[in-house]
């Protein structure tokens, strides 16, 4: 009875260990994809979508380990959502920043872009710009899995929060150049909810459909370039 008695002495801590072993990290990440998202249709005839970022060392080497880079997502994100209505005219996106940093114990992603309007002419009449920047707590697991997963995660709450800050940004600066569904809503969409104390928040949306691709970077809907 006492070799059973110190046996169980022995197991139990062997076993509150096994119950605070971290769960594995992940190492399959599910493509950010954005098409479920109302569009944001333009009254112009192309939009062209460009990438300006350019990383410093620090900055490439997060962006390296990033199941989903910033910059490749914002790209997807403007191919899928914003659309040219064939009129007069032409759109640039413009990513300005992407980046991610680990700043101590903190990782920190900023993601900056802008939104220029042209007419036929090249005269430019409207520019919108969005910014969102966020972070979190660094992974105090040195695996490069769990790092990965944090990654994931910051840029995948930044894309949330940076859909609905442009669409905002475009409503409030870009009004002229919107086009209006039948329904009345502007673009195709529905305007984010906006309070002075708490800023824009999105509102509830359908699930996203998976394995929908958007064109390759760099090229225009809708037509071709001015």
């Amino acid at each position: 009875m006492r070799r059973l008695a110190l046996a169980g002495i022995v197991l139990a801590p062997l076993a509150l260990s096994a119950c605070a072993t971290e769960a594995p990290a992940p190492t399959t990440f599910a493509r950010l994809d954005y098409s479920y998202l109302p569009p944001i249709t333009l009254k112009v005839a192309s939009i062209r979508i460009r990438d300006d970022y350019r990383p410093g060392p620090d900055a490439a080497k997060m962006i390296d380990l990033a199941p989903e880079p910033p910059a490749r997502v914002l790209e997807r994100m403007a191919h899928e959502r914003l659309v040219a209505n064939g009129s007069p005219g032409s759109a640039s996106f413009v990513i300005r920043q992407a980046s991610l940093h680990q700043v101590g114990d903190t990782l920190v992603g900023t993601m900056t872009v802008d939104l220029n309007v042209r007419t036929s002419n090249g005269q430019r009449v409207g520019y919108a710009e969005a910014t969102v920047s966020r972070s979190e707590t660094a992974p105090t697991n040195e695996s490069p899995d769990r790092m990965r997963a944090a990654l994931y995660d910051l840029t995948k709450t930044m894309m949330s929060s940076m859909n609905v800050e442009l669409q905002y940004q475009i409503q409030r600066s870009l009004p002229d150049w919107l086009a209006y569904s039948p329904a009345g809503e502007v673009g195709g969409m529905a305007a984010p909810h906006y309070s002075p104390d708490q800023g824009i928040s999105a509102q509830p949306l359908p699930n996203p459909d998976a394995g929908q691709n958007g064109p390759a970077s760099g090229t225009n809907l809708g037509g071709s370039n001015d």
